[in-house]
């Protein structure tokens, strides 16, 4: 008889299993094929460990060595004893024959294994678990046939054998950690928890548990898991793999795949873990076929009982309860397992994904630049890579969930037969409408990622450049612009969040549709010859189990078809970046150094016949090529076209025309040339075509020797002095000396308390324009290059600076004299001392030679000369003379003022607190401040207070709870019940129900994620943006940008998306699982005695989670803003990355130990979830079966159809709390953004925009400034830069400031627009944070808000540093756009910002067409901009890169002129032109600025020489104030008339 016939007629089914096992070998098939397997297995692996290992010599772990060897040679006796036995039968003395030979093999694995390895035998351990398991089965078997009287002794015999094993697996077991052996490993060979851990320790990943116990004590720090992650994981290792990949499918496919790369590289991998997340799909819906025959259980014992008969025995019964467990636990463990691979597959293509995306932005075609912004690529890194994350947890259950579904099918299709194809029909009804809804989901998610990138690359852009922004007043500008990208983010994400909520609720009651569809038709006609089907409790309990397991799947195919779309779109991103045009590298041919032979002097470059351009050409028809044009020449690409994108509608494309053409040019080895002309002629490009960053349209350049490059506009990175300058070279002690003395710096790093360890801010914020250009002059000497590139590097120096660089450091006697130098400059006061120069002129060279060539040929060279150059009386005495007087100066004044700017930013940390240890360290950037233990109710009670900010969320919030309470219980109570009591008559009754309560879910669903998801979103972000438009500069100084960026991106995406989603399922979740414990309490009321411990053992796991969890979501959020700020820096300096020999790979390797960091955190934090995982389902089958055996035990007391009813909710208890308590951890995770974002949406604000003070009409009218007594710091706590400075300015005064470098002239400009504020004023302290708390916050009402400040408030809350006046009215009293409105500036670094010519000259569309063209005539800029495609809707590339440095500071001054103010400031405005455009401005400043208040800052001293009186600032105090003619009549005395001198203007 079958094994499915006996157990139809009632059959004991044990007996029949063991009747089947007895008939096919008996006990040597149980127990003796799994020992001679094992034994052939340890054979092999002793003589692999002999052949292929080395002893590691840590010694043996004697207290688990010894007593497992002990146990071993115990087992191999007792094994022998009972083969030799006479009393053995059934095969039981060869199975204990084999298991003898195991052991005795194992003696001699136990030895090797702990000879070669230092980790737990995993054969071993799996030998002893197959051991345990069959000697168990074995004993059961032996029980059952209690009746020969041998059975006794071969139950005690196998049981000691049992006993001795599971000793010895339990010894194996035990973690080693603290072992002598595992120390001495780590300490050696480094290795991880993860290697060290035995095979146990991996399946439960207790190797997690002591990160989780440190946690769990305090917060978790980056020391305790930075060393943690596999060597698998390592960016390099997986950059290798992926990016052979994709070359391949560069090589071979018309439209590359990056998802085909990263599944060639991983697909051994990928098939082995999907394989095993498949079994544990398999093994998901075990519980309910068990369940089955558990309720066949009750039914027969109940008929039994009934009938008079033997009922089924009640082991019976529990054996089949702990089948339940069993298959639970073991589903866990594979489907954990699984995970955890497939997560480490994501964090591998992730790390891989970075590496590309950083290497391919180094490699970037001037042509694709364009194309791609810095917030671009980093969203691709902060966003799309990390979608890969996504995918591996995702993606696959594109196959497991089909298989769950069949599965599923298959065991219902047993059960109700034909029945189930009406569930089917409602399933295929509603797919066509899923699929519909997914391509909503997939359009709306791509327009929300280009709006994002919108709003990103805009938020990085005001960020670089908020100084400029608060110096024009131009917040409210930027913030409409951010709003209105915004509200197009917003309303993508509202529309994404819509077809969510109606998307879910399909998958969510699709099952419930099913049965009801399902049920409906089986009660009718579902039984044979269409019959009304049996409605048996097994038929409906294990269905209803089997439709509430689907729920598990058929709920997940929403979010894994939403995710992955939501990859897809970022992989085509990711793709589409990753083909753009990489830049020739051929295009300059390169060679080693050349040596001298006779008669031919060897050459450094070498250019014939070149032609060059920032675009590729492209046809241009005949109607357009006589179009007029001008080229373009900025500093790092002089190109014309519009960028893509552009709204600007282009009725004619401008023909063609290169920006250099037929450049022949010869530079000998070891010489000096210096390349002049006129701004946007094509100095700044001639250095980028030799250095191979042009396009090449005909010619060749041949370089010879290796490239160091100084850009116009210095690159500075976030790091001490020493390393700025080193750069990655080796130290060389000597040299490093020579160079720092060269460059002035020596002096500076002696008054310097850290010395050259000082910390330089982030683009040298905190380093004035000459220290930040002498820094870049060390670093590139340091190199110790053949040729150097130096592209006006003295233009940002004050004159006396420049002599001592010329002679010390760039000239005929400087150090590096023998080296080829190539000088791009504006200046014509060294030519004479060049060997050779290039005059450019329309983008060719229209002269060359030595200057006293071209002074003979008297060409416009020669014109120019005689133009600009100043009278120098005595020069060669003078230039002896100042030889050692320039190195005095330096020494003596330079850097005491210069230090100021350094010292006074290197005292505080993030939060300003003016630690002296920080300051005596030289740290500037202190690490990103975390917060401790678990997200604390004030952040979820602001996030409610988010979203209900408006009128009537607070309704929806309010009723949601409630509303979700009862839809979640009557549908699962009514439902449940009603079929449980088999009301036939009523099964079209709860139809109207349950489309009511669908119709509810909707609601629910958009109410959650919708009103109030977004609301909270729109108003975080808000505040977020609000508050950091008004922080004062002292923050942005100390605050890296990546971190800032960080919380537009990463964290506001966070709040956007995945926290509503989050909170919408906790609360789901909080009543399925309520309503279940009720269902379940009044099924089987004993099971309420089991509640209280089980609901205790569940929150100790989550709290003991939760702490770890919060703290590595946090070292998660600040490892990533090093990674963007190292990744925004490179983008800036990508030239000099480029050319200068070994840094790509340097900068390359600096890549990937931030993206290494971010993997081992991510990966630990995956590994610490997973612990979680297995604790929780395994708690979740621990409430299965104890509801299961409190049945079996009271199974004469219960209904069987309340058993059933009860026991199929706790079936699927297991998922809801698992992913409940997942859930909760998930939000508090996702609270921790909440929580990054409130961090700086509290800092304290600058003073405020509005105050009560009512300004006369036209202020100021006259423009009279008066400085009394005036004192300033750039934050508390840090030294005087402007020391009790008092003098006058009347009105249309024109006075030029002038000091060294340092001295105090641009900190006395930002005090004019209160960039800083009075020392120890009122709001020198209200902003500051470490000082804000002590001001009464009563009377700081309106501050950082757009309420008006009423000034006297501010009465006695301080000390005062002094005042400035403007026309008599002290501006400290005043708002702060009242101020910076009502004065003008063209500041030292010409700043363009992204948009069209019309936005950066008027931000606020207040001016006509008309006045914007004149402004642009009166600043020499009419005709370009005319010939520009759109005119004033030209548009401006990112960083106004389309533009040279000196155009731009051109569209500056017609900045100034459209600003109708009494007040100008000059700050160094002209350093970046030519001298004959610095002429022509001014005379347009004298000119058109007659009636105005001028204060002009100079280097060069011939600017101020006409000024009306000369203000001259040393060590921040004021040396000089007269008009400049008397201050030159001193001989003797006068610091103005030595910086005259030292200029050569006397």
């Amino acid at each position: 008889m079958s094994i499915s016939v006996t157990i139809g007629h009632g059959g004991d089914p044990t007996k029949v299993w063991i009747d089947y096992l007895m008939r096919h070998g008996g006990y040597a098939t149980l127990l003796g094929i799994p020992a001679a397997i094992a034994t052939l297995t340890f054979v092999s692996r002793v003589l692999w460990l002999k052949n292929n290992c080395t002893p590691h010599n840590y010694g043996r772990t004697g207290w688990i060595y010894w007593p497992t060897q002990l146990m071993i040679a115990l087992g191999a006796l007792i094994a022998l004893y009972i083969a030799s036995s006479p009393y053995s039968f059934n095969g039981l003395s060869l199975g204990a024959l084999f298991m003898s030979v195991a052991c005795a093999a194992g003696l001699k694995v136990n030895q090797q294994e702990h000879r070669y390895k230092i980790r737990s035998s995993d054969y071993l351990f799996v030998y002893y678990l197959v051991t345990i398991i069959t000697s168990l089965l074995s004993l059961f078997i032996l029980h059952q046939d209690g009746t020969a009287a041998p059975t006794d002794t071969a139950i005690q015999n196998l049981g000691a054998f049992t006993f001795v094993i599971a000793l010895a697996f339990v010894i194996e077991a035990l973690p080693r950690h603290n072992t002598k052996v595992q120390i001495a490993s780590r300490q050696q060979e480094h290795l991880t928890p993860y290697q060290q851990a035995n095979l146990w320790s991996r399946w439960t990943f207790h190797y997690a548990q002591d990160i989780i116990s440190i946690g769990y004590v305090r917060p978790l720090r980056p020391e305790d898991v930075d060393d943690t992650a596999p060597a698998a994981l390592k960016t390099d290792v997986n950059f290798e793999r992926v990016s052979a990949s994709w070359e391949k499918e560069l090589a071979h496919s018309k439209k590359p795949s990056m998802f085909k790369a990263v599944f060639k590289s991983y697909q051994g991998r990928i098939f082995f873990l999907l394989l095993g997340r498949m079994l544990g799909a398999f093994l998901y819906f075990m519980p309910p076929a068990i369940f089955g025959k558990l309720l066949g259980f009750f039914v027969d014992y109940h008929n039994a009982i009934r009938e008079g008969t033997e009922p089924p025995s009640i082991q019976y019964g529990l054996l089949i309860a702990l089948g339940i467990l069993v298959s639970n636990v073991v589903s866990t463990l594979m489907i954990a397992g699984s995970s955890q691979g497939l997560f480490e597959l994501g964090f591998q293509a992730r790390a891989a994904t970075v590496a590309m995306i950083y290497r391919k932005s180094l490699k970037l075609s001037p042509q694709a630049r364009q194309k791609s912004t810095v917030g671009e690529i980093t969203n691709h890194m902060a966003v799309d890579a990390e979608k890969w994350n996504m995918a591996a947890n995702m993606m696959p259950l594109l196959l497991v969930i089909p298989t769950e579904l069949v599965v599923g099918c298959i065991l219902l299709y047993r059960i109700l037969g034909w029945s189930l194809f009406a569930g089917f029909a409602v399933f295929f009804i509603i797919t066509p409408i899923q699929g519909k809804f997914s391509g909503f989901i997939s359009v709306y998610e791509e327009d929300k990622m280009e709006r994002m990138d919108a709003r990103v690359r805009m938020m990085s852009e005001v960020l670089s450049n908020i100084k400029i922004i608060k110096l024009y007043g131009w917040e409210d500008a930027f913030r409409k612009k951010i709003d209105g990208l915004r509200g197009f983010e917003i309303k993508a994400e509202k529309s994404l969040a819509t077809v969510r909520s109606c998307l879910g609720i399909f998958f969510s009651s699709i099952t419930l549709l099913m049965a009801l569809a399902t049920f409906s038709v089986y009660s009718t006609i579902g039984g044979p010859n269409f019959t009304p089907g049996r409605m048996t409790p097994e038929v409906i309990f294990v269905s209803m189990g089997l439709f509430g397991m689907l729920n598990k799947p058929l709920g997940l195919a929403s979010m894994a078809i939403s995710m992955t779309i939501v990859v897809k779109i970022g992989i085509k991103r990711i793709e589409s970046f990753l083909v753009q045009e990489e830049i020739d590298t051929t295009v300059v041919q390169r060679f080693s150094c050349q040596q001298n032979v006779k008669g031919r002097k060897a050459m450094a470059i070498e250019i014939e016949d070149g032609t060059f351009a920032w675009e590729k050409e492209e046809p241009v028809s005949a109607a357009t090529s006589n179009a007029d044009t001008t080229d373009l020449s900025p500093n790092d690409a002089e190109r014309q076209p519009l960028l893509p994108g552009s709204t600007v509608t282009r009725t004619a494309p401008a023909p063609f025309k290169p920006v250099l053409s037929n450049i022949n040019l010869d530079i000998a080895a070891g010489s000096l040339t210096a390349v002049v002309g006129r701004i946007g002629q094509g100095k700044s490009s001639l250095l980028s075509a030799i250095m191979g960053e042009m396009y090449k349209k005909q010619g060749t350049v041949k370089v010879y020797g290796d490239f160091a490059y100084v850009p116009q506009q210095a690159w500075i990175c976030n790091a001490t002095v020493k390393d700025n300058i080193l750069f990655g070279k080796s130290f060389d002690q000597d040299l490093y000396d020579r160079i720092v003395t060269a460059s002035g710096l020596r002096p500076d790093l002696e008054m310097l308390s850290a010395g050259d360890q000082t910390e330089i801010g982030e683009r040298g914020i905190n380093l004035s324009g000459g220290q930040k250009q002498r820094i870049s002059l060390a670093r590139a000497a340091y190199q110790d290059a053949d040729v150097y590139l130096l592209d006006d590097p003295l233009s940002a120096v004050d004159a006396h600076v420049d002599q001592h660089l010329w002679q010390h450091l760039i000239g005929p006697q400087g150090l590096l004299k023998d080296k080829t130098r190539v000088l791009v400059t504006h200046g014509i006061h060294h030519l004479d001392h060049v060997d050779q120069i290039v005059v450019l002129k329309d983008g060719a060279v229209s002269e060359t030679g030595a200057y006293q060539q071209l002074i003979d040929a008297r060409g416009a060279f020669y014109q120019l000369i005689k133009d600009f150059s100043v009278t120098k009386k005595n020069k060669k005495s003078k230039h002896q003379r100042d030889s050692t007087a320039v190195e005095a100066t330096v020494e003596e004044g330079d850097v005491d003022s210069e230090r100021n700017t350094i010292v006074e930013e290197e005292n505080g940390d993030d939060d300003n607190k003016g630690d002296d240890v920080k300051g005596n360290n030289g740290e500037l950037v202190a690490d990103e401040a975390m917060e401790e233990g678990k997200v604390g109710w004030k952040i979820a009670h602001a996030y409610v207070k988010a979203v209900v900010a408006h009128t009537g969320t607070p309704f929806s919030l309010s009723h949601c709870s409630l509303l979700r309470w009862d839809s979640t219980f009557s549908r699962t109570c009514g439902c449940a019940i009603g079929s449980a009591t088999r009301r036939k008559k009523n099964t079209a009754a709860p139809q109207p129900k349950i489309l009511f309560y669908v119709i509810l879910d909707v609601f629910l669903n958009y109410t959650g994620q919708v009103v109030c998801g977004i609301q909270a979103a729109r108003t975080l972000h808000d505040a977020l943006l609000t508050r950091i438009l008004r922080l004062p500069m002292s923050f942005f100084d100390t605050t890296p940008l990546g971190r800032i960026v960080n919380r537009f991106s990463s964290d506001i995406g966070a709040i956007d998306s995945q926290l509503p989603e989050n909170n919408h399922d906790m609360i789901g979740f909080i009543f399925h699982i309520t309503g279940t414990l009720l269902i379940i309490g009044y099924a089987t009321p004993a099971f309420l005695i089991a509640v209280p411990p089980l609901a205790f053992f569940f929150f100790l796991v989550q709290d003991y989670y939760i702490r770890s969890a919060n703290s590595l979501r946090r070292l998660i959020s600040i490892s990533k803003s090093p990674l963007y700020q190292h990744f925004s820096e490179s983008i800036s300096g990508v030239t000099t990355i480029r050319v200068m020999k070994g840094l790509t790979q340097q900068f390359v390797d600096q890549n990937e130990v931030h993206s290494d960091l971010i993997t081992v955190r991510q990966n630990i934090f995956s590994v610490i979830n997973r612990w979680l995982q297995i604790r929780v389902e395994v708690l979740g089958g621990i409430v299965n079966f104890a509801a299961a055996a409190l049945a079996v035990l009271y199974v004469d007391k219960l209904d069987p159809s309340m058993v059933g009813l009860a026991l199929s909710y706790a079936l699927s208890i297991v998922g809801y709390i698992n992913y409940f308590v997942r859930t909760i951890c998930e939000t508090q995770n996702l609270l921790i953004s909440v929580e990054r974002v409130l961090e700086y949406s509290h800092k304290p604000t600058e003073a405020p925009v509005k105050t009560g003070v009512q300004l006369p009409e036209n202020w100021p009218q006259q423009g009279r400034v008066v400085f009394k007594n005036y004192s300033t710091r750039y934050r508390e706590g840090l030294d005087l830069v402007i020391k009790n400075v008092s003098f006058s300015v009347d009105p249309a005064e024109k006075v030029g400031i002038v000091g060294r470098t340092g001295a105090g002239k641009s900190s006395l400009t930002l005090a004019l627009f209160r960039i800083i504020e009075a020392a120890d004023s009122f709001w020198a302290r209200a902003s500051d944070p470490s000082s804000a708390s002590s001001v009464d916050k009563n009377k700081l009402q309106g501050h950082g808000s757009d309420e008006p400040f009423e000034p006297s408030r501010m009465l006695g809350l301080g000390r005062s540093g002094g005042s400035i006046e403007i026309d008599g009215i002290d501006i400290s009293t005043l708002g702060l756009n009242d101020l910076r409105r009502h004065l003008a500036i063209i500041p030292q670094d010409p700043t363009l910002f992204a948009g069209t010519i019309r936005d950066n000259l008027d931000p606020f569309q207040e001016l006509s067409d008309a006045e914007l063209w004149q402004a642009l005539e009166r600043a020499h800029l009419k005709h370009h901009i005319a010939s520009l495609t759109g005119g004033l809707s030209f548009e401006v590339a990112q960083n106004g890169d389309n533009f040279s440095v000196g155009q731009r500071s051109l569209i500056c001054l017609a900045r100034a002129l459209l600003r109708k103010t009494k007040v100008l400031v000059l700050d160094e405005a002209t350093a970046a032109v030519d001298v004959e455009t610095d002429d022509l401005i001014q005379k347009t400043i004298r000119k058109e600025f007659a009636d105005r208040t001028i204060l002009t800052i100079a280097h060069r001293i011939k600017t101020v020489m006409d000024s009306d009186k000369i203000l001259v600032l040393e060590k921040g105090k004021v040396e000089e104030f007269e008009e400049p003619g008397e201050l030159l009549r001193r001989e003797e005395g006068s610091l103005f008339r030595g910086l005259a001198e030292q200029a050569g203007e006397i």
